[in-house]
């Protein structure tokens, strides 16, 4: 009864159209990762060191995706070498180690909101190194081309907007804020989950946030890179799951090499309540292990820049979570930004979807053309030529050997 339970499904899910199925698992790969911006905040609110922090996300990453790896590409899985280990290192060392450490350097010194917002640049960045490599095709004269490019500028626009411009309150949940305060202060004894939610998403008061900034654009060209570098070796070696494993295997191994370097309390590497395993957990099972396997499957299906671009949606989730959680307010900026971003992601997803019909037209033109030129070539040979005499020489043989 499972088995045919579970057939069903995959027939199910298999029937489901591809484009369908990538728009889905990026949108629900975003809800994943608002939630890894408010959890990581609470981890480093709660003390965990920021050191210790990925090293054990990835660990858990790392165990996640091995086993599934192993067995699902186990026939399909190009044989490894130094060349292959080189290129997985250095994508470990842009896309975890330091995508990852400079994501809580800055998120250290700012807050889930802002640095969620700092991230909606992922696409434009993304966009010009593909450009620049030749990953990502733009064709000025054509309306997909175009309607990339103004996709991208408005995206850019939109976070622009949210980051420098506040304006005045549009929405004010202070019901919901003033109801919050009132249970928190009327329960007793504080369950662990209250703790968290009070702290999860608390601005870094006393921190340096230019510093804080810069290390969040630094976080978001180090994603930026490793989304485009993906694209390059997926092509060599064609294992998703395994290039994630290799790449969560050396991330790990420098994180840990980190560690052992910077951090000298002991102590650090203990956890001492229920709120910190269950930000550790969260983090390498979503953020990291799930998140990096639908990742590097977009990326092998409709490249960098679609994934990229998907990233502005983060920033609803995590100001929808911030106003229900904490009674966050919306700002006239925050919408007008939102709005842009919308708008934005509507133009580049358009033009990709027109590229790709396109290419398929002139694929099938292609294909026609090189077909009718084969059945010509093919005709062509069958027709005896002009110059040459009609009857072979055995014939002209059997009449002279008649009139002989």
């Amino acid at each position: 009864m499972a088995d045919s339970g579970s057939v069903s499904t995959k027939r199910m899910w298999c029937s489901i159209p591809e484009k369908f199925q990538l728009h889905a698992a990026m949108l629900a790969l975003q809800f994943g990762y608002a939630g890894f911006h408010v959890v990581s905040r609470a981890a480093l609110n709660m003390g965990i060191s920021k050191y210790v922090f990925p090293v054990y996300r990835n660990i858990i990453a790392l165990l996640l995706l091995l086993p599934f790896a192993y067995f699902f590409e186990k026939k399909n899985r190009p044989p490894i070498n130094f060349n292959f280990l080189c290129q997985f290192f250095f994508l470990a060392l842009v896309g975890i180690t330091a995508n990852q450490g400079f994501y809580l350097l800055g998120l250290e010194n700012t807050s889930p909101t802002f640095a969620s917002a700092v991230q909606n640049s992922i696409p434009a960045i993304t966009f010009l190194m593909a450009v620049i490599l030749r990953i990502e095709q733009v064709k000025l004269n054509r309306k997909d081309g175009l309607a990339k490019v103004a996709g991208t500028i408005c995206c850019v626009i939109g976070a622009t907007i949210i980051t420098l411009y506040k304006g005045p309150a549009i929405y004010t949940p202070s019901n919901h804020l003033n109801n919050t305060s009132t249970m928190i202060n009327e329960v007793t004894t504080t369950t662990p989950m209250i703790d968290f939610w009070k702290m999860s998403l608390g601005d870094a008061k006393g921190k340096n946030w230019i510093l804080g900034c810069v290390y969040l654009f630094g976080h978001c060209l180090s994603w930026s890179a490793w989304l485009v570098f993906q694209t390059p070796i997926l092509k060599k070696y064609p294992a998703r799951l395994s290039v994630t494993s290799f790449t969560c295997f050396f991330g790990l191994l420098q994180f840990l090499v980190i560690a052992l370097v910077c951090e000298r309390n002991a102590q650090a590497w203990l956890f001492t309540s229920r709120g910190e395993i269950f930000t550790i957990l969260y983090v390498g099972v979503v953020a990291s292990g799930i998140a990096f396997a639908v990742q590097i499957w977009c990326i092998d299906k409709q490249g960098p820049v679609f994934v990229a671009v998907y990233q502005p949606v983060q920033t609803f989730v995590v100001a929808f979570m911030a106003s229900i959680t904490l009674g966050e307010e919306f700002y006239l900026g925050g919408i007008i930004g939102a709005i842009l971003i919308v708008v934005g992601l509507y133009f580049v997803l358009w033009g990709k979807s027109e590229e790709n019909k396109f290419a398929k037209e002139q694929l099938a033109i292609g294909s026609s053309t090189t077909e009718h030129s084969n059945i010509r070539s093919t005709s062509d040979a069958k027709e005896p030529p002009l110059n040459e005499p009609l009857l072979s020489s055995s014939s002209e043989n059997v009449g002279i050997k008649i009139l002989n």
